[in-house]
């Protein structure tokens, strides 16, 4: 990973780093974080990025809940004010807006977050401590983790990474070995209160769409069928007397008044496709539906006692928890 007698994370870090913002944020109401509770008032630090040529910086949402004012701060530049456009609690997620002629580095550019594989190098480069542009690397230790937005939402598709994340990275960047973004940084997993090797980040494609929408619009929904359930795993199979092969996703049950509803989905119904995507897992199927829209018509291919069949089914707006 050399080029030219210097590394390619050294390479990926000079070209990104400027685009790596720290955000400072004076919370005046009591606000909840994946690394624990905030208090009345007081400082929220945390980490953010350039996201086009119009002065929009994505961050985390939890990075500046209850704020009165944000500043934003590229390295040694003027911090400058920040106002937010919007936010999507349901995904951690937040979009802030700067004078763009004062932004001095220019945007970091998106991957494909389906693309990626366990055992990919990673970059994290974020604000720890408030230590500006610290840069740690790992490797995507998983996929399609899910984890609990402070809304209570589940937030899927999740990346996993053991490069080191600590409270003040969060909304910070997390790249691939090209030095394009695959998440931004969210929470860890922890017992000190400092990294221990699981940390998560929202994954790219999930960023890019509520990002726009929120840009577009000043909020953001997600797709939503209203079902749910446990996988089913050859053990459930086989009480249901299902094929032991056979897997997906069980409905247990459907939420009154969703598309999954309307389309007359039922419990005990097991969806094994999306679209004419194969559907191995509750996972597979969150994942499936995020890449829709709100208002769009699926197919849905479910096994019911024991005949396969499909079922046409418009997506709502996932609802608050």
């Amino acid at each position: 990973m050399e080029e030219r007698g210097r590394t390619q994370v050294a390479r990926i870090y000079d070209e990104t780093a400027p685009s790596v913002v720290l955000i400072e944020a004076d919370v005046t109401r009591p606000t909840q974080s994946p690394f624990g509770p905030q208090g009345g008032s007081g400082a929220s630090t945390g980490s953010g990025f350039v996201y086009d040529d119009a002065g929009h910086i994505v961050t985390n949402a939890h990075v500046v809940d209850g704020a009165e004012r944000i500043s934003v701060s590229f390295g040694d530049n003027q911090p400058l004010e920040a106002e937010v456009t919007g936010a999507l609690v349901a995904t951690d997620l937040a979009v802030l807006k700067v004078d763009p002629a004062k932004v001095p580095a220019g945007a970091i550019p998106f991957a494909d977050s389906s693309r990626l594989d366990v055992g990919d190098p990673v970059i994290a480069i974020g604000n720890p401590f408030g230590l500006e542009r610290t840069a740690t690397t790992g490797i995507i230790s998983a996929l399609q983790r899910e984890i609990q937005a402070a809304d209570g939402a589940i937030i899927t598709d999740v990346v996993q990474t053991d490069a080191a994340i600590n409270p003040g990275n969060s909304g910070g960047p997390l790249l691939d070995e090209e030095g394009r973004v695959i998440g931004v940084n969210t929470q860890i997993v922890t017992r000190g209160g400092g990294n221990e090797g699981i940390g998560f980040a929202v994954p790219s494609n999930t960023v890019e769409k509520v990002v726009d929408q929120i840009i577009a619009t000043g909020s953001a929904e997600l797709p939503f069928l209203g079902v749910g359930g446990p996988d089913l795993t050859s053990g459930v199979a086989e009480q249901a007397g299902l094929p032991a092969s056979l897997r997906g996703g069980v409905i247990e049950s459907v939420t009154p008044g969703s598309g999954a509803e309307d389309a007359g989905l039922q419990a005990g119904d097991v969806i094994v496709a999306l679209d004419g995507e194969e559907v191995r897992d509750q996972a597979d199927l969150s994942s499936a539906i995020v890449g829709h829209e709100v208002g769009e018509k699926v197919t849905v291919t479910i096994v019911r006692d024991g005949d396969r069949a499909t079922i046409d089914a418009t997506l709502g707006a996932r609802p608050a928890p």
